[in-house]
């Protein structure tokens, strides 16, 4: 087998290429080829020794089928203690993405360039673990502690220009990467630079206070998360100790939450989410249809966002309403969402700008007549749903996609108002829709193969993480709140608060408790839907009572300043003395028994909701896997995704 990596003896440079599609990931092969590559270039006529890929990137970081398996010789650390050893300066030449192991490769070489647009980052705390070939060890001394930190423990990678300015690359190359760097190299052999090895490299001086300080902000931003807490140790002894024995510490810790269950949850939730975008079923070469224009029904909340997500990705957009003064609102929710996107530093005033002129108002549904794809995000009538959709068929041009966003309605049944339901599809986003990453694509019984195949392709060119649904009342996410929004009255009936409901939710990993999440919603939307219901189609009063005795008592959830709890101007929750009054009253009426209820039963009966829900999903195929409902959960509902997902959860604590 031909070898992915290349030595070659370029006049007095010695040319080490890696070239192992499609990132030339760190498998044994390439590791194998890297430390054979040092031993020739250690032995031959070579004055410096260079480091580059072909492809789109240089090393971007471990190979994934490696994952879960036993250690194959060499093991990264020997690789990278090996180039550092080199007795020629060796340089490492950046472009694309220079990842985790791969960033540790060039922290090993003596001198690091970079193409303007590279990248280079320690995303291994997203896996739950930590650089575990010496770069907890290495960063620091070349970055110093507060960029080390950040770098390793947001995992999110920096561009050329940002790791050029804390030290973790020497210079960015202009024009041509490969002749740059050899010219480089070669400049460096010839003034006699000598091996520069980051291990020997003192770190710049710190204050001792900023290990304290950043353990105190990461068990806030990252609650209940080992992995970073462990990075700080790491980068604490990079500081405090010998070079050699804070490698010992980092192998340590890499070992053990390697073996731990949050890297586990972490690493099957990296899986999870790549399978997702697979369909069963449907052949990898289905055709797509060309979408290059966007209508979007309602310009509410919910509509404006998925305007934004078109326009963000440069697709033009027409947003339709029913009047002037309805279109006017809408147009003005864009702007200031637009505007917050500024503040935030999250676009520039010149991107806000070139996303917002993308986006045009119309009262007239003829203006949809050429777009390629149509999002309906109206109110959850069915009714209005179906006479919408009847329009469209009359408006739209054939093989434009008709899609609902819909949280719960039945797509089948809005499918049938048209003349072409192969055509229609749900695309259910989660708000706001232009910051949730979360979209449900829903499977009607006739949608076309290549409608599906093309809004899972649309979905990655907006950012979004496709989950395909099929059709049932609340698809997948929808439907297993219902058992979880249950579980939760009947927890209080029996005697929980919902401070502690919430907080040993919370606590648990979950970014918001139930109560606070229905607050948020508004108690009186559901309130409103119940009254149209007659007592059978309600279901049992335990599941609803305390919220109707809530919002009757003009306590309608965040919005109104009271709810679960009472909200100050900053919406900030505080227990209220009339809640506990209304949940005892409620409980009383009902015939329940209060009792004290620990948080482990909290979470165990929460959490086995979702989870049996799910298995009931999975059992009548409206998920295609497990896996499918954990992405949708971690997503679309705050669930932590160091816990794997509620599937993976369910099966690991076996609830």
């Amino acid at each position: 087998m031909t070898s992915p990596v290349n030595y070659t003896l370029t006049e007095n440079i010695g040319v080490v290429t890696i070239d192992s599609p499609p990132v030339n990931a760190l498998s044994r092969a390439v590791r194998q080829g890297l430390m054979e590559a040092m031993d020739t270039a250690a032995a031959d006529a070579s004055e410096a020794v260079l480091i580059i890929c072909n492809g789109r990137t240089f090393i971007a970081g471990a190979d994934i089928t490696e994952f879960g398996k036993p250690l194959m010789d060499p093991w990264l650390p020997e690789v990278v203690d090996r180039i550092e050893a080199m007795n020629k300066p060796v340089i490492a030449a950046i472009h694309g993405t220079a990842l985790g192991g791969g960033f540790e490769i060039a922290l090993a070489a003596h001198y690091r360039c970079a193409v303007p647009t590279g990248k280079i980052g320690l995303p291994e705390v997203k896996l739950g673990l930590l650089p575990g070939a010496g770069g907890t060890q290495r960063t620091p001394r070349l970055a110093g502690v507060d960029a080390a930190l950040q770098l390793m423990t947001s995992g999110v990678p920096i561009d050329a220009a940002q790791a050029m300015e804390v030290g973790l690359i020497d210079r960015i190359v202009e024009g041509d990467l490969r002749e740059g760097a050899i010219k480089w190299a070669k400049d460096l052999a010839a003034t006699g630079a000598a091996p520069r090895r980051t291990s020997e490299q003192e770190i710049p001086p710190c204050n001792a206070a900023v290990f304290s300080e950043y353990r105190a902000t990461l068990a806030q931003r990252a609650r209940g998360q080992v992995a970073p807490q462990a990075i700080v140790d790491c980068v604490e002894a990079a500081a405090t100790l010998p070079f050699a024995d804070g490698l010992e510490l980092e192998r340590s810790k890499f070992t053990e939450l390697m073996d731990g269950e949050q890297s586990a949850a972490l690493r099957h939730f990296f899986f999870a989410e790549r399978e997702a975008a697979k369909i069963e079923g449907l052949p990898k070469d289905t055709p797509t249809r060309r979408v290059e224009s966007v209508g979007v029904i309602g310009g509410g909340t919910m509509g404006g966002g998925i305007a934004m997500s078109f326009a963000n990705a440069r697709i033009p957009v027409t947003l339709v309403e029913i009047s002037d003064a309805a279109l006017e609102r809408g147009l003005s929710i864009i702007d200031r969402n637009y505007a917050g996107s500024v503040k935030r530093g999250k676009l520039t005033e010149e991107d806000a700008a070139a996303c917002r002129a993308l986006v045009k108002g119309s009262t007239d549904y003829a203006s949809l007549a050429e777009v390629d794809l149509v999002v309906e995000a109206v109110f959850e009538d069915p009714k209005l749903k179906k006479e919408i959709f009847a329009k469209l068929d009359g408006v739209c041009k054939q093989g434009a996609i008709l899609a609902t966003n819909t949280s719960y309605q039945d797509v089948n049944a809005i499918a049938a108002a048209t003349q072409r339901p192969e055509d229609v599809v749900g695309l259910h986003f989660f708000s706001p829709a232009h910051i949730m990453k979360l979209l449900e694509v829903v499977r009607g019984n006739k949608t076309a193969d290549d409608v599906l195949a093309t809004c899972m392709q649309l979905a990655k060119r907006i950012r979004k993480v496709p989950v395909v649904s099929g059709v049932c009342y609340g698809f997948i996410g929808n439907r297993m709140l219902q058992p979880y929004a249950q579980q939760s009255q009947l927890l209080l009936l029996e005697g929980a608060t919902p401070e502690q409901i919430d907080t040993a939710m919370e606590d648990w990993g979950m970014a918001m408790g139930p109560l606070r999440v229905f607050d948020l919603a508004g108690l009186d939307v559901g309130y409103k839907a119940r009254q149209a219901l007659s007592d059978a189609e309600k279901g049992e009063p335990a599941t609803y009572l305390v919220p109707d005795m809530l919002v009757e008592a003009d306590r309608h959830g965040q919005k109104s300043g009271s709810g679960y709890y009472t909200y100050d101007e900053q919406h900030r929750p505080t227990p209220c003395p009339e809640v506990h009054e209304i949940i005892r009253r409620a409980a009383a009426k009902l015939g329940f028994e209060r009792r004290e209820i620990s948080d482990e039963e909290i979470v165990n009966r929460l959490i086995g909701a979702l989870v049996n829900e799910g298995r009931k999903i999975i059992e009548e195929g409206i998920a295609q896997r497990s896996g499918d409902i954990d992405v949708v959960y971690v997503y679309g509902y705050g669930f932590p995704a160091w816990r794997g997902g509620p599937m993976f959860y369910g099966d690991a604590a076996a609830l």
